[in-house]
């Protein structure tokens, strides 16, 4: 498989010939402009080396490469300084800062060649030592209904129970002015997304993001949102949006993201920045129609189709019923699961502002969670539950 570098450099020229000199030599090659959208690449996207600039205007390499080593996700990627600063103290203030090593302008190929494949090299041999792949994966899962009232939110709630009982999980409502996450789990304070985006970007920080998590009882930290009407005239700015969601992917180790329903233009843009997304869909022949569309659309954006599960939600008992073979050719893709309809557990379980799989841990509709979840486990994160 191919390495991803990410280069980092003001100059528009000096990028371009780089990168392009990296990419003869196999790598995949990711890029930034500026310090502040390297750092933000660098926790997003997770690079297996980073070729930094020093004389940036934003921020100089030195202050980039001190901030990616104090972040727990950017700390373990190895970092080559290359620059036309060429005395030694320049040299000494880059390995100071944190840097693997220091490369001058110009440079020709092949050095630049040797000097990449020697950091990789080290890199790979620290992270077989240490006996682990450097920082603590994040698997980041969206979730998208095909349309309202299909159980998607319910979905979510019952996912990420099941994951916080392994690791640190945080469930985020992105339904300004239809934030019924919060109500189902008995929650008083909902205002977090809203008063988040109430802020410049330049202020929404990790810091603030996690000022305003609430801690529920199951172990889940939640982003909400209210039911307030007024909240739907809020901006849903798709760039707080996506900072937000690259913060909260730094503060825990698996995160929900309850998109509400229907692929819009904002969601569009936040299925680009998570790792997996499920697709809830009512069994009818309606709904199946209309996930088909929503799934290719997912598809076209870039996502692999084993990063994508269908999940079929019951939420009435019937006799009737669309035969899984014949769904899934409806829909031109697997179905991952299908969730039973248990309406007097769900009633229970939401007068106890409980997750249903803690609820009732024994009952059938718990087991057909554990087992989705077990399977978001390999997906996202090649390893067996």
């Amino acid at each position: 498989m191919a390495t991803t570098i990410l280069v980092v450099d003001d100059d528009v020229d000096s990028l371009k010939l780089i990168s392009l000199m990296l990419q003869r030599q196999g790598h995949d090659v990711i890029s930034a402009d500026s310090g502040g959208r390297a750092i933000e690449k660098a926790s997003a996207e997770q690079p297996d080396l980073i070729i930094l600039d020093v004389m940036m205007p934003d921020m100089d390499g030195y202050q980039v490469c001190r901030q990616l080593r104090s972040e727990a996700r950017t700390r373990d990627i190895p970092i080559i300084m290359f620059t036309a600063k060429t005395l030694i103290d320049d040299k000494v203030a880059g390995f100071e800062a944190g840097a693997d090593d220091y490369l001058t302008k110009p440079t020709h190929p092949a050095e630049l060649a040797s000097r990449v494949k020697a950091v990789l090299a080290r890199s790979i041999a620290r992270k077989k030592e240490s006996g682990g792949d450097g920082a603590e994966q994040t698997a980041v899962i969206a979730l998208l209904g095909t349309k309202g009232g299909v159980g998607t939110s319910t979905l979510g709630i019952n996912i990420g129970a099941l994951l916080a009982t392994r690791e640190k999980t945080t469930i985020a409502d992105f339904r300004l002015g239809q934030g019924t996450l919060g109500l189902s789990l008995g929650q008083v304070k909902s205002t977090g997304l809203a008063n988040l985006l109430s802020l410049p970007p330049n202020e929404i920080t990790p810091q603030k993001v996690e000022s305003e998590l609430v801690a529920h009882k199951s172990g889940l930290q939640l982003l909400l949102s209210t039911t307030r009407p007024r909240e739907n005239q809020i901006n849903l700015s798709q760039d707080a949006a996506v900072l937000i969601l690259r913060h909260l992917r730094s503060l825990s180790t698996n995160v929900i993201v309850d998109l509400g329903s229907g692929l819009n233009r904002f969601s569009a843009r936040m299925v680009r920045e998570v790792d997996h997304v499920i697709v809830t869909i009512e069994p009818s022949r309606i709904a199946l129609i209309m996930a088909r569309g929503i799934l290719q659309e997912i598809k076209q954006i870039g996502l692999n189709p084993s990063s994508i599960s269908a999940v079929i939600i019951h939420r009435a008992p019937s006799n009737t019923h669309i035969p899984w073979q014949d769904a899934e050719q409806i829909l031109d893709h697997e179905i991952t699961a299908m969730i039973s309809a248990v309406p007097d557990l769900a009633f229970e379980a939401t007068e106890a502002a409980e997750p249903m799989v803690l609820y009732a841990p024994d009952s059938i509709l718990a087991n057909q969670h554990v087992k989705l979840v077990e399977e978001l486990i390999k997906r996202t994160k090649g390893e067996p539950a």
